[in-house]
């Protein structure tokens, strides 16, 4: 089978974090010729989505001493060629946020792959229907306590309801940028909410406070609906935020109950929208965000549970293709 994945540079990648990585070097390892471009790199003519493609071979990393070491030279690209992306068998869409109008741009072209020759994963269509904060918001016997707002006497007033304490997330985030946590008697309050709603043009995402989030941010990822695996992400030294990309520390974690239940509440939806991989995050039994762009967390489930689950995902494409 051919895969190509729609990437950030690659030469920008760290191959022992990327799950875009981890999912390439799984297609070569399963035997499949691996194909990368840019979202740049789209066009349509004669009604069909086309991209300049570049095979690559990688050096898949090594696990040693518990860390994943990668050769220094740990990809090798050809020349880019102009090829339909029909004549590929499964398209991954791994760009990262932010979500700007080229990347919507991107996803229209996506549009014209026809899905009965090739699966684009996510769908183009769920990807656009899919904020990665504001989807959270359809299910919400799983959310904590959220609003929606650029009106700073309506957050004001939301945040002394919920005791005084709370955390501004920006719609457009990634990786924890831009999160705040907000205190009702804080001075700087107001420009905070300034700042984040550009003066009241941008709504914000505005969640209560959850002590739980000291015991860590679980990452849970989902295959067609389906939890495969999950890390927790916990905060350390001064930071609140436990993201992987602030410095949050990360550790083995089971999925309970309350969070499989979670799960199969979203799992109709996620199928409907052609969401196929995604990583939820979940603190203290609530679903807090979707995340549909380019999900990680692969890699450190991988090394932590000692389990393969970039393999499972192309199997999986493996199977849906048959």
């Amino acid at each position: 089978m051919k895969f190509a994945f729609i990437i950030d540079p690659i030469e920008r990648l760290d191959p022992g974090h990327d799950t875009s990585v981890a999912l390439m070097e799984a297609a070569q390892q399963l035997g499949h010729e691996v194909w990368i471009t840019k979202a740049s790199h789209l066009s349509v003519a004669d009604g069909k989505a086309w991209a300049f493609l570049q095979p690559v071979e990688l050096v898949p990393v090594d696990l040693q001493n518990g860390h994943w070491v990668a050769a220094e030279s740990w990809f090798a690209v050809e020349q880019p060629i102009l090829r339909q992306l029909e004549e590929m068998d499964a398209v991954f869409m791994r760009t990262d946020p932010p979500v700007t109008i080229p990347y919507l741009y991107a996803t229209y072209i996506l549009d014209y792959v026809d899905p009965r020759k090739t699966q684009v994963i996510n769908s183009p269509q769920g990807l656009r229907a899919a904020n990665e904060k504001m989807y959270a918001l359809q299910f919400t016997e799983a959310i904590p306590d959220t609003l929606v707002s650029q009106d700073k006497p309506v957050i004001r007033a939301a945040i002394e309801r919920w005791g005084g304490q709370g955390v501004l997330k920006p719609l457009g985030g990634k990786a924890g940028e831009g999160i705040l946590f907000l205190e009702a008697g804080d001075r700087n309050f107001n420009s905070m909410i300034e700042i984040s709603t550009q003066q009241g043009r941008t709504p914000i995402m505005v969640q209560t406070y959850l002590p739980a989030a000291k015991e860590g941010d679980k990452r849970i990822i989902l295959l067609n609906g389906e939890p495969i695996g999950a890390v927790n992400r916990i905060p350390t030294g001064s930071e609140f935020r436990g993201n992987m990309a602030v410095g949050g520390r990360i550790a083995k974690a089971a999925i309970t109950e309350r969070e499989q239940e979670i799960c199969r509440l979203l799992a109709p939806t996620l199928r409907r929208d052609g969401l196929i991989f995604v990583g939820i995050d979940v603190i203290g039994g609530y679903l807090t965000e979707v995340n549909v762009t380019s999900p990680t967390g692969i890699r450190e489930i991988d090394r932590l549970d000692d389990v393969r689950l970039g393999q499972q995902v192309i199997k999986w494409v493996e199977n849906a293709q048959q």
